[in-house]
């Protein structure tokens, strides 16, 4: 079974990233790519390996993670957030509802 991917891109990622895979019932791995410094732009890349428990409570809790960090959180921010399912289906998150997070998480 192939991972989901996930995304993450803009001055906060690596702290964003952290705190996402932080999320009870998420289980993967992620790694830095640019510095933010040198590279106009700081992201991550992660693989989701495994959900443990309902995959509605924890696309909730993706959403309210992006809401969060989109926001601002405690003066963090990222810029965009992309989830490819396992069949390739991509996702941004500005705009996605639940339900489609949902759909990502259990292709």
């Amino acid at each position: 079974m192939a991972d989901i991917q996930i995304s993450v891109e803009g001055q906060d990622a690596v702290a964003a990233t952290e705190e996402l895979f932080a999320i009870s019932g998420l289980s993967g791995n992620w790694q830095t790519i640019g510095d933010g410094e040198k590279e106009p732009f700081l992201a991550t890349i992660g693989a989701i390996v495994a959900i443990v428990g309902g995959t509605v409570a924890i696309a909730e809790q993706i959403r309210k993670w992006y809401q969060e960090y989109k926001k601002g959180k405690s003066g963090k921010k990222i810029e965009k957030v992309l989830i490819i399912g396992r069949r390739g289906r991509r996702l941004l998150l500005e705009n996605a509802t639940i339900e489609q997070i949902k759909q990502i998480l259990d292709e």
